[in-house]
């Protein structure tokens, strides 16, 4: 391991570099496939064909129609997507991340589509049936609907949605059991139970989180980070995810994502009716125009990214800092955060540009800096 001439912090192998670089050319490929898929249902007309497909199948019932309409979307976008994606998991393999088999992988891939297809539907039909009942305000019904339905799919998903990939069992550990729960008390959060995520069976990598709102948080720890890390390391580890708790930022980020979501509507609203005013689709229900509206959510999506991605890399800094202020000595944070970038192949110094455009977290280098100048300015914390 070679290290930085300006600090004493290990630089990023060849191996980090180059499995980074290949996710990151992935990521953007998936990106540029989903934005040219949507654009050529659109230029060539499919679109409408897909719907005219749609209404025969259903009997010309609108509801089940637009079922059939979500339906033949995602059984051609994943079709067209599935080289991509087998293709990030033999990379995983590649650099020995995984230990997912081809069958599970598949299962997991049917069970993820079935999921998409379901949370799909429900979006659709939600937002072109409120277009029927009420053309004018139908953007202000359907943004009010979509975020209570993201609050409750967030407060389920511990308990309905992360069980269909992975197991979950109580913590055998009642010491380290008491030991993180006493840890949230202290952060005024209370815990419905710490469970052991069963990771290894498909992944080399760990991972922990408070996991749910209500009566669904939880502390979720990945079976790879109990066996590799002591209890110092894993309490620093959920010292900072409970940062996020004291410095509500779970709220922050709802009362965020109700803001930007009422302007994404609005637009998405006006792009419809100017389309529909150009004949471009048969009236402003007519859910061929779906391509257009996730058209235009995927570009304001993108255009967002770098400031959405600098606002979570200041919440991460500000769990951080809690972190540092939470528990007995800083040198756990630093060696869990070395211990993390090596098994997950993390990058810890990237370029400026690839921090901005696609990394939510401070790299792993500033982190250790600023644990190390809290160090400096707290010496009782060495």
């Amino acid at each position: 391991m070679t290290f930085s001439a300006t600090n004493n912090q290990p630089q990023d192998t060849a191996e980090a570099r180059s499995y980074n670089r290949i996710r990151r050319r992935l990521t953007i490929a998936d990106m540029v496939l989903n934005f040219a898929f949507l654009i050529v249902l659109l230029a060539t007309g499919i679109n409408s064909t897909f719907r005219d497909w749609s209404y025969r199948a259903s009997g010309q019932h609108y509801t089940l129609a637009v079922f059939y309409y979500v339906l033949i979307l995602l059984v051609v976008s994943k079709i067209l997507g599935f080289g991509l994606d087998y293709y990030g998991f033999r990379v995983e393999h590649q650099f020995q991340l995984s230990n997912q088999k081809l069958k599970s992988w598949l299962w997991d891939e049917a069970k993820g589509w079935l999921v998409g297809l379901v949370i799909a539907t429900i979006l659709v039909e939600l937002i072109y049936g409120t277009i029927r009942i009420a053309p004018l305000k139908w953007w202000l019904i359907a943004w009010a609907i979509y975020n209570g339905l993201a609050i409750f799919f967030a407060q389920i998903a511990p308990v309905v949605l992360f069980p269909l990939f992975y197991k979950f069992d109580p913590l055998n550990d009642d010491e380290l059991k008491q030991r993180l729960v006493k840890l949230s008390e202290n952060a005024g959060t209370r815990v419905r139970g710490v469970y052991e995520w069963k990771l290894s069976e498909k992944s080399k990598k760990a991972n922990a989180a408070l996991a749910g709102l209500g009566a669904t948080r939880r502390i979720i720890l990945a079976d790879t980070l109990l066996e590799n890390y002591s209890p110092d390391e894993i309490e620093a580890v959920l010292a900072h995810e409970l940062g996020h708790h004291v410095h509500k930022h779970i709220v922050k980020s709802i009362v965020l994502q109700v803001g930007i979501s009422f302007v994404g509507f609005w637009v998405v609203a006006q792009g419809l009716a100017y389309a529909v005013d150009r004949e471009m689709f048969l009236s402003l229900h007519d859910f061929a125009s779906l391509p257009l509206l996730v058209l235009m959510t995927t570009v304001m999506s993108f255009l967002l990214m770098p400031v959405m991605n600098a606002y979570s890399r200041q919440k991460e800094r500000e769990a951080d800092r809690y972190c540092f202020k939470s528990i007995a000595k800083i040198a756990p944070f630093i060696t869990s955060m070395n211990k993390l970038a090596d098994q997950n192949l993390s990058e810890r110094q990237p370029s400026r540009i690839v921090e901005v455009w696609f990394h939510s977290h401070p790299p792993v280098s500033k982190r250790i800096a600023a644990a190390e100048a809290w160090v400096r300015e707290h010496p009782a914390k060495a």
